[in-house]
Formats: structure tokens, sequence, C-alpha cells
């Protein structure tokens, strides 16, 4: 299986490496999403504006969520997480995700470890590549309350 990402000049002219997808509420609609490829994030983070989107109850807090521009309130929300590959194939990573709940917190949301684990990276600027591979043996997830599917 192959996501292929792209090089995205955001809004402050810098150009980073996303991952197009969607994110849906438990029993919500899918929401457009920019995920930023974070080879360094622990886990996936949405940003305030697809925490909005999915117009969904959230879990309590998190612990706290703490980055480069510092620490960060938040709440947990119960997702899904669609990525597409090969064409109109998608896959599934459900489970809790964290949302900052402070719109200046995190301008796109983050697709950290959590999900990019199941995958080797490609990150290539020279050769215009940025990409997802799995070698088709299965995604499995060794957190409980975690859960990929492939469509």
């Amino acid at each position: 299986m192959r996501i292929d990402g792209e090089w995205y000049r955001c809004a402050d002219g810098v150009i980073r490496r996303i991952i197009r997808g969607e994110v849906e509420a438990i029993g919500g609609r899918p929401v457009e999403c920019l995920f930023l490829l974070d080879t360094g994030a622990d886990f996936t983070l949405l940003n305030k504006a697809t925490l909005d989107a999915l117009r969904t109850d959230h879990l309590p807090p998190m612990d706290r969520v703490e980055g480069v521009s510092g620490i960060a309130s938040s709440v947990v929300v119960e997702a899904v997480i669609w990525l597409f590959h090969d064409g109109p194939d998608r896959v599934a990573f459900s489970g809790r995700y964290a949302a900052v709940t402070e719109a200046r917190a995190l301008d796109m949301s983050v697709l950290g470890r959590d999900v990019t684990h199941f995958f080797a990276l490609i990150v290539d600027e020279r050769a215009n590549v940025v990409c997802l591979l799995n070698s088709g043996t299965g995604i499995r997830s060794p957190r409980p309350d975690f859960a990929a599917r492939s469509w």
C-alpha cells in the first residue's frame, strides 16, 4: 500500500510535507484535513479548526500537550482518520486523538507516530516525493483502543 503526500506551501510561505485525509467523528460526517507529516511527533494531534468542524463531544483533556511552541490545552476525541492509498482505496485509523482547543496553538493537524509507525516514510524533497509505504502484510496496532482497517 502506498499513501502519497505532497509538498505544500503554508500560509507563512514555508513548504512543508503533508498528507491529505479525512477525519470522521463517531456517527459524524468526514471532514477534509491536511496533516503535517511530522516524523518527530509522538502522536497525532488535531488542530482547533478540525475539532470545531467535527462537531462532536469530547473526552476530558490529556495530561498536557507540549511541543515547540509550548504547552497547549487539549481534549480527546474518538474519531476515524481516513487516508487514501493507491487511487480511490482508503485505510482507516480509529482511536482516540488529542485535539488542541486554541486556534493559535496549531495551524494544521499533525500525523504522528501512532499512525505513521505502520509505514516506511519517504520524505525526499529533491525528488519531490512524500509517501507512506506498507508491504501489505496487514496493519496491526499494539494499542487496544486503536484499530486500523483497509478498504
